[in-house]
């Protein structure tokens, strides 16, 4: 009886839909990108197993070390719609390195993890090269990543992205919150746009109310709506880090998936409140065109966006002035947003009927 099996064409791993050739390229493709990352501490070849770093070379005697891992949610899926692969890496690192310098961290080194059903070189080259200007602007190394192709995973074009971040602070230098005490001035860092948190409400807008994101935004006729839209988080990492280190930063909150709202209290001892007046701060005009496409109360807005605040520093009240003027020097636009009283534990956002469309005075508290 013959064997069938010789007359069956024979199968290989490319024949599945993965191309080992296709990933060996990409890697060859990216390792100047990594290198041109490299920082005190890492060499940033890649093509080993694992990447090493070195913390005494990055000038820690006694490190502790923190780590953070993100991705960017729906707007991923934007930037595949719209050919916007080029700086949603930078995303992918703000989102970590922002994480970590809150905690008085500095980012050290950065690793992600690319993930789609059939590798388009160059689009994955593209989103790396977002990495590595992200990587870049924190000042970390990108010292290597994994490329998955899984065919079946995913519809054709799409990705995924995540991100994982290992920062260093020398013990007792890290950030806890245990320095904040009533009295203290909240100070706010303007966001760049929406950021990477609530694209998936901005989606449902734009497929609802038929936005056209490839014309000139309805706010601004010198720059498309999708462009708007994409603009990629902030690093705040470079403009911080000498302000932490000099002791002056109390806390620090990074305004992500909860908003102004449920992100300050994260970082406030028991027994302190933080209140939170947007008068104080002219309400971006991307955030009041989601505003009024969505008919979203003020309360919302506050729990949902950044709303133009991307990160809020606590500080004591006789340095406000002083940390004001290097965080400017520093490249920042800082608004005083607020301060923080005895309390219950928790945020209180409030706007007069002017603020954020409302139709009379309204406040939003939330009790951590």
């Amino acid at each position: 009886m013959v064997n069938s099996t010789h007359n069956q064409e024979p199968y290989t791993y490319a024949k599945s839909g993965v191309s080992i050739d296709a990933g060996n390229a990409l890697v060859k493709a990216i390792g100047p990108l990594a290198k041109s990352t490299a920082r005190p501490g890492a060499d940033a070849d890649l093509g080993g197993f694992g990447g090493f770093f070195d913390p005494r070379a990055a000038g820690y005697a006694d490190p502790l070390l923190v780590a953070a891992n993100d991705g960017v949610g729906t707007k991923v899926k934007l930037a595949i719609d719209h050919d916007r692969h080029d700086r949603i890496g930078i995303d992918l690192v703000a989102m970590c390195v922002n994480d970590l310098i809150v905690q008085g961290a500095e980012p050290l080194f950065f690793l992600d993890y690319f993930a789609t059903g059939k590798l388009d070189n160059g689009v994955a080259e593209r989103v790396v090269a977002g990495i590595a200007e992200g990587c870049r602007q924190a000042g970390c190394a990108l010292i290597g990543g994994e490329t998955a192709e899984m065919p079946g995973m995913y519809q054709a074009g799409d990705y995924d992205l995540a991100g994982f971040c290992v920062g260093a602070v020398e013990r007792g230098e890290q950030l806890t919150g245990s320095k904040v005490a009533a009295g203290d001035v909240l100070l706010g860092l303007a966001s760049s746009g929406v950021h990477s948190n609530g694209y998936s409400l901005v989606r449902r807008l734009a497929a609802d109310k038929n936005w056209k994101l490839d014309r000139p935004a309805l706010f601004d006729p010198d720059r498309l709506l999708i462009d708007h839209l994409i603009e990629p988080t902030r690093i705040y990492v470079k403009s911080l880090l000498p302000t932490i280190r000099a002791g002056k930063v109390h806390a620090l909150a990074h305004i992500t998936g909860g908003g102004l709202l449920e992100n300050v209290p994260r970082v406030l001892p028991e027994g302190l409140h933080a209140l939170i007046d947007v008068d104080a701060w002219a309400q971006p005009r991307l955030m009041a065109f989601l505003q009024a496409q969505g008919n979203i109360e003020p309360e919302e807005m506050a729990r949902t966006f950044n709303c133009g605040i991307g990160m809020v520093l606590a500080v004591a009240a006789d340095e406000a002035r002083g940390v004001i003027d290097e965080l400017t020097a520093a490249g920042e636009t800082v608004h005083v947003i607020g301060a923080v009283d005895a309390g219950p534990r928790g945020c209180t956002v409030r706007g007069s009927a002017e603020a954020w469309s409302a139709r009379e005075a309204w406040e939003a508290t939330h009790l951590a």
